[in-house]
């Protein structure tokens, strides 16, 4: 039996994300999930919103089987087979079929910080093409924010990151914000999250014609 890859920080936070979804969500829907990884989210997540159809993705092709027989493995069948996603694609087909348009949810964790700052631009603009008028973005992860103190693990963490890649980094909440109102979304919640994260919704700007 082929191994499976395995996050302990996704295994962490997977329950305090997941309430947080269940208060957030109706009982139905259709989810794009960015950078999926290990699959650990998406199975959790479906398991427990058994009336949402999951849609994981990833920027690594070679994850994607691994994510399938994750999937496999549990039974469920409101997952979709995982698919190749880099969000620096215009159309995100990652040379396959576009994806549809009309999700309910669109859920990235854990992305910005390790990705160059074009992907934030990138995932604002894509995710505000393909969400439904009433539909939301999800991200998770460290921010830094303007006049709130940086605890002292987050600003380890940033240093680690930018010394192995000059690209990365936790980026500013404030240029976050900056980003997806040029993409026609605004935030509408800041949920503080165990471990110095923050879990961010964002909604269509009314009268958007995003």
């Amino acid at each position: 039996m082929v191994d499976l890859p395995f996050s302990p920080a996704a295994e962490r936070n997977r329950q305090p994300i997941l309430d947080q979804l269940l208060a957030l969500l109706p009982p139905e829907g259709r989810a794009l999930e960015i950078a999926a990884g290990s699959g650990q989210h998406a199975v959790a997540f479906a398991t427990a919103l058994p009336g949402w159809t999951w849609q994981p993705t990833d920027h690594e092709a070679d994850l994607c089987p691994l994510i399938d027989e994750r999937v496999r493995r549990t039974g469920l069948g409101n997952v979709l087979p995982a698919r190749q996603l880099d969000v620096l694609d215009a159309d995100w087909s990652a040379g396959g079929p576009a994806l549809d348009d009309g999700f309910d949810l669109i859920y990235c964790a854990n992305l910005l910080h390790i990705a160059p700052w074009p992907c934030c631009r990138a995932l604002m603009q894509g995710a505000a093409r393909r969400l439904t008028s009433a539909g939301c973005l999800v991200t998770y992860g460290p921010y830094l924010e303007d006049h709130v103190p940086t605890s002292e693990g987050n600003r380890q963490f940033d240093a680690s990151l930018r010394a192995n890649n000059k690209a990365w980094g936790i980026r500013r909440l404030e240029d976050v914000t900056q980003e997806a109102a040029s993409a026609g979304l605004h935030l509408t919640r800041r949920q503080p999250m165990p471990a110095n994260n923050l879990l961010l919704v964002w909604h269509r700007i009314h009268g958007s014609g995003t």
